[in-house]
């Protein structure tokens, strides 16, 4: 079958298996940082936005993004890199494994919630698996990170 997407503002036309996932596809595309880490839709490492909501590539079957918007980490490089300094300096930043994922949800939360609560935060991120910390680093570090771009605007 043949589809048709735009992923990080490039359109791209190919044909495709019927049941190839997203993650596959994007991956064949040459966007890299889109990983593969459980296979079961658990650990969101293969998180990637279509239409500008975050979902799990790995979950997805790539017929789904006919005709659709598709961003993956590539595409918000600049932002991403904001991000990753900010966690990293504030201590969240262990392996670096869920780091992608992270991200890409935290730059979602940012466009849907101005100033996210606690419990906002951890329900969006409940989906994000990290095999090194505790969460605690990481949930302090992305409500100050919050509590910093809400006093910037």
């Amino acid at each position: 079958m043949q589809i048709t997407c735009r992923i990080n503002n490039r359109e791209f036309i190919r044909e495709i298996e019927p049941d190839l996932l997203l993650i596959d596809f994007v991956r064949s595309l040459g966007f890299k940082s889109v990983k593969r880490g459980c296979d079961t839709s658990n650990c969101g490492l293969c998180t990637v936005w279509v239409d500008e909501k975050p979902v799990l590539s790995c979950s997805v079957l790539a017929a789904r993004v006919n005709h659709r918007i598709v961003t993956t980490l590539e595409g918000l490089e600049e932002e991403a890199k904001a991000v990753g300094r900010f966690l990293a300096k504030e201590g969240a930043e262990q392996c670096g494994f869920c780091s992608p994922g992270l991200i890409m949800n935290i730059l979602a939360m940012k466009k849907e919630f101005k100033t996210p609560t606690t419990d906002d935060i951890k329900q969006y991120l409940a989906g994000n698996l990290c095999r090194c910390s505790g969460y605690e680093s990481q949930l302090r570090a992305i409500e100050k990170y919050f509590d910093l771009e809400g006093k910037n605007q």
